[in-house]
């Protein structure tokens, strides 16, 4: 019975989740431009805190909980399922061009605040100070980023968002941001107790839950926008969304539970997860720049990142029924 509860509260809670993050998003972006907010600074950090809320707030309630690993898990897993199962299986329908100047250059800087980040998790003490460290860095990320939009191309970002964001009444605006903020805090908790409840029963670690469930869940919003984007045609945004996603979940997401509950990483996320999660960012980084085929991103490499989602998954199904504790970085022995 307990069982059951708890996956009824895990797909409520997904359900609720996606709903209210694009109330809130839509709500504080219509907000911030009722206070004069330029709509750059609210298409560059509104927007992208919006698509990795459901991730923050999950990660936050996880740590506050006792879970940290599960907060760990949702960072990592989210960042594997960007690439391989969103940008993967967007690339199986749709071509991407890569040809946003701006893109090219953020997805190195990407790979680097992911060695950072498995830097700090390798120490084996990942405390506040560590998580103070990931968001100073990812102010700089975004003040960097906001300062490159408005010179190198406003007009069409601007246009973007314009077209996002319909204008609705102040108050309207206002009922939103509090109303989606509010159910995001309460789905978030419905969602780490389904998924908490669910590690105990099964014998599984809270770090795979985050990796799995947690993590395809809160992706939930990526897939949606990267497809529309690369529906319309907007193949910058398309593969913007995963980039700017993951600097949100490398930088913020991650930062969290550090923050509110410092402690000591599972070893699996050190030697597998991390690991992996680095080298599908250079895997992407190779085929954004234009190996093989000329900056862009189309059917046969969707295929390489939708099966390396689902060979992940394997893995971690395998060592999980194994009951094994990295000590290399593949833990394959």
């Amino acid at each position: 019975m307990e069982l059951l509860l708890s996956i009824l509260a895990i797909l409520a809670g997904f359900t609720l989740l996606i709903w209210s993050s694009d109330r809130f998003v839509d709500g504080a972006a219509d907000l911030a431009r009722h206070f004069g907010v330029s709509p750059m600074v609210v298409g560059m950090i509104i927007i992208g805190f919006g698509t990795s809320a459901p991730e923050m707030l999950v990660s936050s309630i996880a740590a506050f909980n006792g879970n940290p690993q599960i907060g760990i898990g949702n960072a990592i897993g989210s960042n594997i399922t960007n690439i391989t199962l969103v940008l993967g299986v967007t690339a199986i329908f749709y071509a991407i061009p890569v040809q946003s100047r701006i893109v090219r250059i953020e997805l190195p800087i990407l790979l680097a605040v992911t060695v950072l980040a498995s830097v700090l998790l390798s120490h084996g003490d990942f405390g506040k100070l560590d998580g103070i460290l990931l968001l100073s860095v990812l102010g700089l990320v975004l003040a960097w980023m906001i300062y490159s939009a408005k010179h190198q191309y406003p007009d069409a970002l601007l246009t973007d968002i314009e077209e996002h964001f319909p204008n609705t009444h102040r108050k309207t605006a206002m009922f939103w941001t509090v109303a989606g903020l509010v159910l995001l805090l309460i789905s978030s908790q419905m969602l780490v107790w389904g998924a908490s409840n669910i590690a105990t029963i099964l014998g599984i670690s809270d770090l795979v839950i985050g990796l799995t469930i947690v993590a395809i869940g809160t992706s939930l919003p990526e897939v949606a926008a990267t497809l529309a984007s690369a529906r319309k045609g907007e193949t910058d945004l398309a593969i913007g969304n995963i980039v700017g996603s993951n600097f949100f979940n490398t930088l913020g997401v991650l930062a969290l539970p550090a923050i509110i509950a410092p402690h000591a990483p599972d070893m699996n996320a050190i030697h597998r997860d991390m690991p992996i999660s680095l080298l599908l960012t250079a895997l992407l980084l190779l085929f954004a720049w234009g190996c093989w085929q000329k900056r862009i991103i189309k059917f046969w490499k969707g295929v390489i990142l939708f099966s390396l989602f689902i060979g992940y998954q394997i893995l971690l199904f395998y060592q999980s029924t194994q009951h094994i504790d990295c000590q290399t970085w593949l833990c394959l022995s």
